[in-house]
């Protein structure tokens, strides 16, 4: 297991903790993306945020994660417990990593690569074809990027000018734009797919206020 620890210099709680895991197969970039949120939140958002990784036989090809936890005050504790969201961008990585996702957590999954089972509790499932996405950028390389937008627009966990400013340094320079124009494509659905679902949550809302109340 090999730690890395992003610690910025300020300290407001006006954040809780929260617990992140990006999956896939070794290959997708998932371990960058990791790399690329936490520089994010740290260095531009600030926030404390402290990532993990696992290295070994399944980093390429099979499941591999990345780990995340975010907060306003010093991470203690850097290894997460019950995941608050978790990213899935592979089948297999979905059947490991699925069951420890928190009863009310958010699912986001590669439409075209996942096929999820029955959302269980109260999880918040979102979805989006990243890797088709990409390939219609040019090149599916840039699936974790489209993922990763969409992840922001979403979640809200971290500001998307922030992500913009983490990139140079963790993606080569010459396919800067690229991956902006990635991390964009995937932004704008995630925030047609938020006000789809906020505008679904108000109309059912809306429609249990209007229901007339039994007689006792």
């Amino acid at each position: 297991m090999y730690l890395v620890t992003i610690i910025n210099s300020m300290g407001e709680l006006t954040m809780k903790k929260t617990e992140i895991r990006f999956t896939g197969f070794g290959g997708q970039g998932i371990i960058r993306c990791a790399l690329i949120t936490g520089k994010a939140l740290a260095l531009f958002d600030d926030k404390h945020a402290t990532m993990n990784q696992a290295f070994g036989p399944e980093a390429r090809g099979s499941a591999c994660a990345s780990q995340l936890i975010v907060s306003n005050e010093r991470v203690l504790y850097p290894y997460i417990t019950t995941p608050d969201v978790l990213i899935s961008m592979s089948q297999e990585a979905y059947d490991k990593y699925e069951p420890e996702l928190g009863n009310k957590g958010t699912l986001i999954i590669d439409t075209d690569l996942v096929r999820p089972k029955s959302v269980r509790g109260k999880i918040n499932m979102y979805s989006i074809p990243s890797t088709r996405f990409a390939e219609e950028l040019g090149n599916r390389i840039f699936a974790n990027l489209v993922m990763l937008g969409f992840f922001t627009a979403v979640t809200k966990v971290v500001t998307p000018e922030a992500m913009k400013k983490a990139l140079p340094g963790l993606v080569p320079d010459r396919f800067l734009d690229r991956n902006i124009e990635a991390f964009d494509k995937g932004y704008n659905h995630g925030q047609k797919a938020l006000q789809k679902t906020e505008k679904a949550a108000e109309k059912k809302s809306a429609a249990h206020k209007a229901k007339p109340k039994s007689k006792k």
